[in-house]
């Protein structure tokens, strides 16, 4: 039975890893800066015009970097490595603006970055696996090294800020990064550039497959509902006074759901397909929104996170693994720079509906059990509907030409 081959699926997490390290020492760096400074409640606008400040690195990723991904020769390796120098540069000018207006665009320029690296990364899976069957296997355990990284570098960054500042935190970031471009020079001995056999190279047709753009769909609302919850339960706890350590609690709760989806994600497709992942996570979502709805309250915003975290996680394994699968090999960086485009935009429109209306918890469970489900129907009919329509197809094919006619079809 094929294995995830261990020279170059290793050296890959390791370098995966150690960019997460990097990511996990510079929110540690920002966040009292930055990202805690804004009052949900008190600016409404700042909290909008933020969220939609993020899809602007998508929109610089999915038209430029993604054919520049795909196109040149180990352009996928080089991305990874360029993207982390430039990101170990990018810390130092934060170290040195870490008090000024200057800190914004810097810290703009790090997270496009930190996505180039994403859109890479999950173009350069499919060499590292021997079977299909064992993407979602990598893609797994790739979520986990970056989860366990994350963690592992937060507590040499926060012991940093805490004997001396935010700037020194951000230069270890600096090699950090530098450490990730040297383990990236080492992809090419491992996950080497992909050969056009796996699939015909193709343009945007092959990356407008109907399964994958189905798939998308289904994975964009996955997105959104994870935005509409994180603002929902924001302003309710916010407007209800509760302390600040429930906000921990969902955290937490949101947290150990995405980590166990990525533990178990592998043996969910060890019995059923990617498609029907992505259908489980819609469905689980919609029934854990309503059960949530029932137990109400801030025990359910838990509850419901915890779900959330969990589905989301495991459904966007399954629809990277998806593409990765069906989407043609020289096309991967467009087609996943593409859809991560998608997803964030999804993300930031499921975000701005309890930012720009004032929505209670109950109701918005509501509306996510309703939205969602409305998603998972749609999705499972358009899959239903797709293999009747191949099954049609299939069968007019292999139709032999009535007695004494002619198959002017020409088919083989």
């Amino acid at each position: 039975m094929a294995r995830v081959r261990p020279s170059a699926f290793s050296r890959l997490a390791v370098t995966h890893a150690l960019a997460l390290a990097g990511d996990a020492m510079v929110t540690v760096a920002l966040a009292g800066s930055v990202f805690f400074s804004i009052s949900p409640t008190a600016a409404r606008g700042r909290v909008a015009l933020s969220l939609l400040l993020t899809i602007a690195p998508f929109a610089i990723v999915a038209p430029l970097l993604g054919p520049v991904i795909d196109r040149a020769r180990g352009g996928r390796r080089a991305i990874v490595v360029g993207a982390a120098v430039a990101r170990a540069l990018a810390c130092l000018w934060m170290a040195a603006v870490i008090d000024q207006l200057l800190l914004f665009p810097a810290a703009f320029c790090l997270l496009v970055l930190s996505k180039t690296h994403a859109v890479a990364k999950s173009s350069l899976v499919a060499p590292t696996v021997g079977h299909d069957a064992l993407l979602v296997e990598a893609n797994s355990k790739l979520a986990l090294v970056g989860v366990v990284a994350g963690l592992v570098a937060s507590g040499p960054a926060v012991a940093v800020l805490r004997i001396t500042d935010a700037a020194w935190v951000l230069r270890l970031a600096s090699v950090v990064y530098v450490a990730t471009a040297i383990a990236g020079l080492r992809l090419e001995s491992g996950a080497a550039e992909p050969e056009p056999t796996r699939h015909q190279a193709g343009g945007t047709a092959e990356l407008n497959d109907p399964g994958i753009r189905l798939a998308a769909t289904a994975t964009a609302t996955l997105r959104a509902a994870v935005g509409f919850l994180t603002f929902l339960i924001a302003f309710a706890f916010r407007r209800g006074d509760a302390p600040s350590w429930w906000f921990g609690v969902v955290l937490a709760a949101s947290m150990l759901g995405s980590f166990l989806g990525a533990l178990l994600a592998p043996r969910v497709r060890a019995r059923i397909p990617e498609e029907r992942m992505v259908a489980g996570a819609l469905i689980a979502i919609a029934l854990g929104a309503l059960v949530a709805g029932r137990v109400s309250g801030r025990p359910g915003a838990a509850l419901l996170a915890g779900v959330v975290g969990f589905a989301a996680n495991t459904g966007k394994l399954g629809f990277d693994s998806l593409v990765q699968r069906d989407a043609p090999d020289a096309a991967q960086g467009r087609a996943f720079a593409r859809y991560e485009a998608e997803f964030q935009l999804a993300w930031v429109a499921g975000a701005l509906l309890p930012v720009a209306l004032r929505i209670e918890q109950p109701v918005g469970f509501f509306v996510m059990a309703v939205g969602v489900g409305m998603a998972a129907l749609s999705y499972v009919t358009g899959r239903r509907a797709m293999r009747t329509r191949n099954v049609s197809v299939r069968e007019v094919d292999a139709g032999e030409p009535e007695a004494g006619g002619v198959d002017l079809g020409g088919r083989r």
